[in-house]
């Protein structure tokens, strides 16, 4: 098993009179997580499985003795899609308050349906985790270093879920489940989505404008649709773990655009299964956006694992002069241009003039590792 940076975090949170929340799309690991902590402390710990009717039925009781009765002299409890369960945030505060020294652990692949049950009943009674694709440096961990930046165009065009990484030579095969059975499943099944077409266009025109600045009005235009319900889709991919935003950053000098966004994806592999195009890296004509959109996950993955305090932006000038990625922390900013080909010379200077006391470096396939492989700025 390739180790999760947040296993050791989790770990530590054991005990301490807390709920354990574990949230991230499905096939990223969560159930091969629990199932390690569930090994690990064998006779103390109970797996189950929320898909199981049986098992959603007794946990949607709010009834402090079924909920006793269940548990037994078990120690930690592991719900596995734990948004299955009616109720589920009572019924885990209920046991977080009436029964002590019994550690729940939620997992789901969903952030709206789980999040939003969770959120009022468990107010200060949770410790909240994403998981993620596969990050570089969890592969670099397990693997080495060396051998994962010779992975670098396997990970450009098929991403790093770990179905993925695990299953050489059969990449688009899985990948296209991945992106039809799991993700879609659970965009299609939340609620109130009655236009179900419009979405899967509306995830195809994004993965043709990744790392572009997204307008709502105009995607509302391409595909006929109202400003309303394309800014709300987004909102439903975003939050079942499909895309993320960037924000441009700005302090109202009078060169600089405001109020834009740009759009990711979290998996290049997604990405590139949502148009069917696996072309080699050598032949491709985006390939400056899947070295973007794999740079820029990378490092939100950094930040949500190591709880990094640092706000993400991207910058644009009227003249259309860009940085892709800077962090702002105390004041201080760190910029990033991400360059596939490290002979291209950056154009950072207009960007220097407006924040002369920036930090500014470039990030190219010669020295992206040396920024992965560490969480300093």
């Amino acid at each position: 098993m390739i180790k999760r940076i947040i296993e050791d975090e989790i770990k530590n949170k054991l005990f301490k009179g807390k709920a354990i929340l574990l949230i991230g799309p499905r096939q990223s690991g969560k159930t091969t997580l629990l199932r390690k902590i569930q090994a690990e402390h064998s006779e103390l710990s109970a797996y189950f499985n929320c898909d199981e009717t049986a098992v959603r039925s007794l946990f949607s009781s709010q009834n402090l003795a079924i909920l006793t009765s269940v548990i037994g002299d078990r120690r930690i409890i592991l719900l596995d899609e734990a948004q299955r369960i009616e109720n589920a945030g009572l019924s885990i505060k209920i046991i977080v308050d009436n029964i002590p020294g019994v550690q729940v652990i939620a997992s789901g692949s969903s952030a709206f349906e789980l999040s939003d049950k969770m959120n009022e009943p468990l107010t200060g009674r949770k410790w909240e985790y994403h998981l993620h694709p596969l990050s570089f440096q969890e592969l670099a961990r397990h693997n080495s270093p060396v051998d994962e930046i010779k992975s670098l165009n396997l990970r450009l065009l098929y991403g790093a879920y770990p179905e993925v990484v695990n299953n050489p030579g059969t990449e688009p095969e899985v990948l296209a489940n991945l992106s039809s059975s799991y993700l879609y499943k659970d965009v299609f099944t939340l609620h109130d989505i009655r236009k179900p077409e419009l979405l899967e266009k509306l995830v195809q025109a994004l993965a043709l404008q990744v790392c572009s600045e997204v307008s709502c009005t105009e995607l509302s235009q391409l595909l006929d649709s109202d400003r309303g319900t394309i800014e709300r889709y987004i909102n439903i991919l975003e939050r079942a773990f499909v895309i993320f935003r960037l924000t441009n950053y700005s302090t109202n000098q009078r060169n600089e655009i405001k109020r834009s966004r740009k759009i990711y994806f979290w998996d290049n592999g997604i990405r590139n299964a949502l148009l069917s195009d696996y072309r080699p890296v050598e032949l491709r004509d985006d390939i400056g956006k899947l070295w973007e959109n794999y740079i820029v996950s990378e490092l939100f993955k950094q930040r949500d694992y190591y709880r990094l305090l640092s706000k993400p932006y991207f910058w644009r000038s009227k003249n259309t002069v860009e940085i892709d990625y800077l962090e702002l922390m105390n004041a201080q900013i760190t910029a990033y241009e991400i360059k596939w080909n490290p002979k291209k010379k950056a154009k950072i200077q207009a960007f220097l003039r407006a924040y002369p006391g920036a930090k500014i470096s470039v990030l190219n396939p010669e020295n992206y590792f040396l920024k992965l492989l560490t969480t300093e700025a």
